[in-house]
């Protein structure tokens, strides 16, 4: 079996979420349930979600609604306490370079950089943020991680970029060097925040209780670390309903 927690299992925090992990064990073999001594962080996460042997992993609500719906069973989605954001939601912060002026909109016609084309907080949300305005971000840039794009606009390389709310916490906390040089512009409207899931056919509500068990009992500096506030049920259909933005391929060409 597959255990993961790659979505916020930066480098800064694996301690973190290794004793969390070993809480989620504990809590699974009084469940009855056998689970991987430790998680799994050499694979990639698409052969992570898709594996019959996942026994519990997280994924992005864009994966979710475009693949991943029907082929695998939802456990719960971690609530990081956000402000402005019933539990369980979350957000993207958009930063421009702090002597940058301007607001998210006035950054349309520059350069977005974007974590990945599945990423609902990096690609959808400013997208669709942008949508309600009959406006479209077409001069992008990829980076392949929420931090790399959060460095990208600091050096230069692009000019707005829109950050996972949690991933944003972590950069404050972890790269100061990078979020000093940086200055939120605004925000997207919330969504459901990033789920837990388990390989289709297996029954979801043991792992769910196991895992809100583990957070409550999770100690206070790594429940800081890792912002971790509760765990709750958001009904797949909210996560179908986020629309999704065409791919940038579509758009003019990714410079």
């Amino acid at each position: 079996m597959i255990a993961s927690l790659a979505m916020y299992d930066w480098p800064q925090v694996r301690a973190e979420h290794d004793r969390f992990w070993s809480l989620i064990r504990a809590a699974l073999a009084e469940e009855g349930i056998a689970a991987p001594p430790a998680l799994t962080r050499d694979e990639s996460l698409w052969t992570l979600w898709e594996s019959p042997d996942l026994l519990l992993g997280q994924t992005c609500g864009m994966p979710y609604r475009t693949r991943l719906h029907g082929r695998v069973a939802l456990v719960g989605t971690p609530d990081h306490g956000l402000p402005g954001a019933a539990p369980g939601w979350y957000y993207s912060v958009f930063v421009a370079r702090a002597d940058d002026p301007g607001e998210a909109h006035d950054f349309i016609d520059r350069t977005l950089a974007f974590n990945g084309q599945d990423s609902q907080s990096g690609w959808a949300a400013p997208q669709n943020e942008m949508a309600r305005r009959g406006l479209r971000f077409t001069h992008t840039r990829h980076t392949g991680a929420h931090r790399d794009s959060a460095r990208a606009v600091a050096e230069g390389r692009a000019d707005i970029a829109a950050i996972d709310a949690v991933s944003w916490r972590l950069i404050e906390a972890h790269h100061p060097e990078v979020a000093t040089r940086l200055r939120v512009v605004g925000h997207t409207r919330p969504t459901p925040g990033l789920p837990l899931i388990t390989a289709a056919g297996r029954d979801p509500a043991p792992l769910a209780r196991a895992t809100a068990a583990a957070i409550a009992a999770i100690a206070p500096a790594d429940r800081a670390a890792l912002g971790l506030r509760g765990l709750v049920t958001i009904a797949a259909e909210a996560y179908l309903a986020v629309p999704t933005p065409p791919p940038p391929s579509q758009d003019v060409p990714v410079n």
